[in-house]
């Protein structure tokens, strides 16, 4: 009888992680090829209770209740293709905290996923004061690590045709050549999803703030030459849209060719499907533009946008959130209680040693 393993789940990642590094992996870069077996990643971002555990459970078809994110967690999808042939896999994984946990992003984006990359940021709709800091937050970080991982793995690519295979597995995520705009925007370097979500609470908002914010992210999402749609989990239509949009990524599927730019309707609009003639400019009713000094197009949008909807203080919040026990979403009441009680004790501990302190002081 073969003997059965013991090993924890983290023993047997720690030894392929230490595989690859050790050059076992098979691969000339250091560990096997995730396109050669059809796996993909895929990384949720986004805000704090955004709904993205949401969406992502609805998008694999699991009826399940979902669960407040612990700082960054994995799954994995399957999906045959046909009879006989192997499935393909998505491995899926999720950011919580909104932007208080993102230096985390470094563990999902590493030089041997990043040809297999994929994004998928989630703004509530219904919290548009945190919208702009938490996607520029988020956006700006995970470029950063994804460029980093791109130079590295880059670097260990050493023969032209794993440079070919590498170009042909991995298209860049731009405009076509005769598109218009395509010297006048910035694609993010792997394929990004933007979901609106919280749509149903949305739309009953004003229709001068729904216009802001719809034009807003057309913007956003034709500047980084991201696909943008609108859902709401208790939209069975938008839920099976935004699903067909996260398979394309997850699994490779044929890209949609649904599409809605109508303001008064949920967005949806596929990467490289908009340009800024139709987005038009920034809406603005109290601020005249020429008053603004912006640097560039995107520091514009962010300076109207926040006309409309000034920022978050979250300078407080992040402070606070810097020690994970005082964070709501980890909240154990024994443990916690039990935590204050020692708090209580280490306090007056302090007091006492402050006590004797200054009586020796006096002393001398």
């Amino acid at each position: 009888m073969p003997k059965i393993s013991s090993d924890t789940l983290w023993e047997l990642a720690s030894a392929e992680v230490q595989s690859r590094e050790d050059g076992k992996g098979g691969e000339e870069d250091g560990g096997v090829d995730p396109v050669s077996l059809n796996e993909r990643t895929v990384f949720f971002i986004g805000n704090k209770a955004g709904g993205k555990t949401t969406i992502l459970l609805r998008c694999l078809d699991r009826d399940e209740p979902p669960k407040p994110t612990l700082a960054l967690e994995y799954t994995f999808g399957r999906r045959a293709r046909g009879h006989n042939t192997p499935k393909d896999i998505a491995h899926l994984w999720e950011l919580g905290g909104g932007t208080s946990l993102s230096d985390l992003v470094q563990i999902p984006i590493t030089a041997q996923n990043v040809r297999s990359l994929s994004v998928v940021l989630v703004l509530d709709l219904s919290k548009p004061n945190a919208l702009w800091g938490t996607m520029e937050r988020l956006l700006q970080t995970t470029r950063t690590q994804v460029e980093k991982a791109c130079s590295k793995q880059q670097r260990t690519v050493e023969s032209k045709a794993g440079s070919k295979q590498q170009a042909q597995n991995r298209p860049p995520m731009v405009l076509p050549k005769d598109h218009p705009d395509r010297e006048l925007i910035n694609p993010f370097p792997v394929p990004l999803l933007i979901i609106g979500s919280k749509f149903d609470i949305f739309q009953d908002f004003d229709s001068e703030k729904r216009k802001v914010i719809c034009k807003t992210l057309r913007f956003i999402s034709h500047y980084y030459a991201a696909s943008l749609i609108f859902t709401s989990s208790k939209s069975e239509s938008l839920m099976s849209k935004t699903k067909s949009l996260f398979t394309q990524l997850g699994f490779g599927t044929e890209k949609g060719k649904s599409m809605s730019s109508d303001l008064s309707k949920p967005l949806i609009i596929p990467a490289g499907m908009d340009s800024l003639s139709q987005i038009g400019s920034p809406p603005t009713t109290d601020v005249d533009i020429g008053t603004l000094h912006a640097k560039n197009p995107l520091d514009l949008w962010k300076k109207v946008f926040e006309v409309v909807f000034p920022p978050e203080n979250t300078s407080d919040h992040h402070r606070e959130l810097k020690d994970p026990a005082k964070d709501p979403q980890y909240s154990e009441p024994q443990i916690d209680s039990m935590r204050a009680q020692k708090d209580t004790e280490l306090d007056q501990y302090k007091r006492n040693v402050s006590k004797s302190w200054k009586g020796l002081e006096l002393e001398t």
